[in-house]
């Protein structure tokens, strides 16, 4: 069997979620209330078999570091395997030279050790469930140079607007790659997933370095797809990206049908995650909760629907709490109400008695803030 190094990507750098991404990177995000959203990537490397896996950080890297660690809690034989935390110079994250060329250049001495000869890059603020062997496979055997993940979408004129797309032909042959404006409903979203033989990777690296300084990965291969043979992969099931705020709410409320989360957490597809010891959630008499997630060591008084609360979260008696996303240690005080929000960690909630945003535009709160 042909073996692969995994190469998880950061952001490229015209992706910028508004609030939340001004204290950590997006794979760092909390997803609902227990993951962290780097772990979806991972995870479907690791039940892949792919036990060799880099993670490029390129700013802000302390929160994914922390989380990351050994990598032990992702199930990564420690004797075959490992995960490697690479990092680039440039640590601003809205810089345009600050992209994915610059990480993979910076530290391709690592990429050239490795003793695999396949790659399989996957991005760090994408969710979605997929068997990279089913994708090696299917490269190997259609003899492409090139296997790059797609997924067809009827909405892109509301979202994935940050997402490149894929002009295919009838073979399924890569034509171009474009960026989503927005302008139809029915696109083709590149899903930043790419199978190659590393040392093809390597040259398209070194091209994309050489020809501009900007350059992204998307960028050489759109340039390069009329002399490659590029191919393109379907994936079936749950996909998100998480390219604004809007999105990144999006997805979390759409998570809380069940039906919608079946398609993403499967009992022989773990999502593994780094563990937090902590007590039960307390639900005291008063407490009414509906359709929502709802993490450990909470103290719940008030009404929950529709929600996700992550971890120490406490809502006194009286809140109500109804379409929104509270992260860990947030503090709503008795009388508040809040619909239609994203409460940062270590917020407290005390003063403000009602915090409502919309669908398309909810409200932040940021973390630590005092309302």
């Amino acid at each position: 069997m042909a073996t692969a190094l995994g190469i998880v990507s950061s952001a490229d750098n015209t992706i910028h979620v508004d609030g939340l991404q001004d204290y950590r990177p997006i794979g760092a995000f909390s997803f609902l209330g227990r993951f962290r959203v780097i772990d979806f990537p991972i995870s479907n490397m690791s039940n892949s078999d792919i036990n060799r896996i880099q993670v490029f950080l390129n700013s802000r890297p302390r929160s994914i570091a922390e989380h990351v660690g050994s990598g032990r809690h992702y199930n990564i034989n420690s004797k075959r395997g490992k995960i490697q935390l690479l990092f680039t110079e440039n640590t601003s994250s809205r810089s345009i030279y600050n992209n994915d060329i610059l990480a993979y250049k910076e530290n391709l001495d690592y990429i050239q050790r490795a003793h695999q000869e396949y790659v399989i890059i996957t991005p760090s603020y994408m969710v979605y469930k997929q068997d990279f062997r089913q994708l090696l496979d299917t490269h190997i055997q259609t003899g492409a140079e090139v296997t790059v993940l797609y997924h067809k979408i009827d909405n892109a004129r509301d979202y994935f607007k940050n997402c490149h797309t894929l002009s295919l032909n009838k073979q399924k042959g890569v034509q171009a790659i474009e960026k989503n404006l927005g302008t139809a409903n029915n696109k083709n979203i590149l899903m930043d997933t790419y199978c190659l033989k590393k040392e093809l990777f390597i040259e398209l690296v070194n091209d994309a370095s050489f020809m501009s300084s900007i350059y992204t990965f998307a960028d050489i291969l759109n340039l390069m797809c009329k002399q490659l043979d590029v191919r393109a992969f379907q994936h079936k099931g749950y996909f998100a990206s998480l390219t604004s705020l809007q999105d990144y709410y999006h997805a979390s409320m759409e998570l809380l049908d069940y039906n919608i989360a079946s398609e993403l957490f499967k009992s022989d597809w773990p999502i593994y995650t780094r563990t937090t010891d902590s007590c039960p959630t307390q639900y005291f008499e008063s407490a009414k909760v509906n359709n929502s997630f709802i993490s450990n060591g909470c103290l719940i008084e008030g009404t929950v629907e529709n929600s996700i609360i992550g971890r120490g979260v406490t809502i006194k008696k009286g809140a109500v709490v109804k379409n929104s996303i509270i992260m860990a240690y947030a503090e709503i005080e008795s009388g508040i109400r809040i619909e239609n929000a994203i409460v940062d960690k270590w917020a407290k909630i005390l003063h403000a008695k009602t915090i409502i945003g919309t669908e398309n535009e909810p409200q932040y709160i940021k973390r630590q803030d005092t309302l």
